[in-house]
């Protein structure tokens, strides 16, 4: 994979959901969050930025397959590097199912739109919204079992559409306002709206909300398990990770103040509380005919392309951890025409199957979302804290660090990174933990809690098992590639 293909893996896994859906739907998570989601999102940028710049540093040292799990059980300890890996590999593994299961609403707002109302209809149905998301998955898998040609293929052209039909809503905000707006709502829905034009700012909820839109800017980790198929890997995994987290952060921002520009936030906020509703669904009432199919088309298309490269990342995790003896070795196996590790990604899609169902049987596909973001603090978190203790305990891939060499720098990294991270992990599982009129078993710091003591129990059986997880050197040197 050149650069311009792993950098595609980074901006596939971020932008789809994290743009079209979360910050509009951020009211329903967030009720009291009201005109500063905007404020919001660029505060969730820093720690998001921070984690960044530590899987740069760590990249850069160690390019293979495993990423995070690599990372923290080289330069951390073994437990830590499973526990940071398989918090990720789970939250991913959800979320793949969550996009999947939440693509389908796009492609019924094409078909509404475009007046095919029986299929609008029929993409309604409870069942048809299932077997269409886990279809995608399969199809999906199917794509990347064939290899990485496979995957570039579909890849490449599809996030040059992003980006182009992405920013048409952009440029939308330089032409439409609120007035707009609510023009064509009365006119085409029969709906008079009176905006409310203001609302307290409340710290304990634009920091509630912040962390819940940290979810947007994760994605960047799936560069790292590229490293066993990257072209020049301890340069371009870097270097792709800065990039995407910079230039798709600035397509955030811009995007979602075009977006809040035409679309009043208490509008958006009521609809939110009565439906899932989504970015260019909402703008699809001011734009003209055609125009509002493109921006359906680019989200859908967005959406869609996150499959790909999440099913790649959580595919090399299992990857890496059967090579270190941790998961079965069948794990291991490659596609004899394909190269693939095609038994790790059929697991993978099992798994992201569950999130499928579990989002139609829970009713709000927010429970997956918070469980991606406890999962990936807590990643994130041990990413750079790894930073600060690399140097400790293994000097010789320390001295591998090709990027921020200097050691005040790292530090200023990782410090500030365990403190921004940590203090957004403690406003999450608060917020989380608060909501007392619901379930234990729809609190996503329960269920979080729940996999990792499975986690652990797996790799403690697995290392004192293994001889060779218990060798003094087996964890201070790279798998072979």
């Amino acid at each position: 994979m050149g650069l311009f293909a792993v950098i595609a893996t980074g901006v596939s896994s971020m932008v789809g959901a994290s743009i079209n859906v979360v910050p509009v739907m951020i009211h329903r998570s967030v009720p009291e969050i009201g005109p500063y989601v905007i404020h919001a999102f660029l505060f969730a940028a820093l720690p998001a930025l921070l984690a960044g710049l530590a899987y740069a540093i760590l990249g850069s040292a160690m390019p293979r397959a495993g990423g995070s799990y690599l990372y923290a059980s080289r330069g951390l300890s073994p437990y830590w590097g499973f526990i940071a890996s398989f918090s990720q590999w789970f939250g991913l593994s959800i979320v793949i199912g969550v996009i999947a299961y939440i693509s389908i609403p796009f492609i019924r707002d094409i078909a509404y739109n475009a007046g095919w109302q029986d299929l609008a209809k029929l993409l309604d149905r409870s069942w048809v919204r299932v077997v269409l998301g886990l279809s995608l998955i399969w199809g999906f898998v199917w794509v990347n079992i064939r290899g990485v040609k496979s995957y570039t293929r579909w890849l490449l052209p599809m996030v040059i559409m992003i980006f182009t039909l992405g920013s048409i809503v952009v440029f939308s905000g330089l032409f439409y306002d609120s007035i707009d707006f609510l023009n064509a709502l009365s006119e085409k829905e029969a709906v008079i709206f009176t905006p409310t034009e203001d609302k307290p700012f409340q710290w304990p909820v634009f920091l509630s909300a912040a962390a819940v839109l940290f979810s947007s800017f994760i994605g960047f980790d799936a560069i790292a398990q590229t490293g066993s198929e990257a072209v020049n890997a301890s340069k371009n995994i870097p270097l792709a990770i800065l990039i995407a987290i910079l230039g798709v952060g600035t397509f955030y921002v811009l995007f979602t103040l075009s977006v809040y520009q035409i679309v009043p936030w208490s509008y958006i906020a009521e609809q939110a509380q009565l439906k899932d509703v989504t970015a260019p669904g909402l703008l699809s009432l001011v734009l003209p005919k055609g125009v509002d199919l493109l921006i359906l088309a680019g989200a859908a298309i967005a959406l869609i392309n996150d499959l790909p490269a999440m099913l790649l990342s959580v595919s090399r995790l299992m990857f890496a951890w059967a090579k270190d003896f941790i998961f079965p070795q069948a794990i291991t196996k490659v596609h004899p025409r394909y190269f693939s590790p095609h038994i790790a990604l059929i697991t993978a899609g099992g798994m992201a199957s569950i999130g499928v169902l579990g989002s139609h049987f829970a009713g709000d596909f927010f429970l997956g979302i918070d469980i991606m973001v406890t999962s990936m603090l807590v990643n994130f978190l041990l990413m750079c804290l790894t930073v600060l203790t690399l140097h400790r305990v293994n000097e010789k891939l320390a001295k591998e660090v090709s990027v921020f060499t200097s050691r005040k720098i790292q530090r200023m990294i990782g410090l500030f990174g365990v403190l921004f991270i940590f203090a957004f992990l403690v406003i999450h599982v608060y917020k989380d933990l608060s909501q007392q009129e619901i379930p234990w078993y729809f609190h996503s710091t329960y269920i979080w809690l729940i996999v990792m003591a499975l986690g652990s129990l797996l790799f403690a059986l697995s290392y004192f098992s293994s001889t060779s997880l218990r060798a003094a050197d087996h964890f201070k040197t790279l798998p072979q590639e």
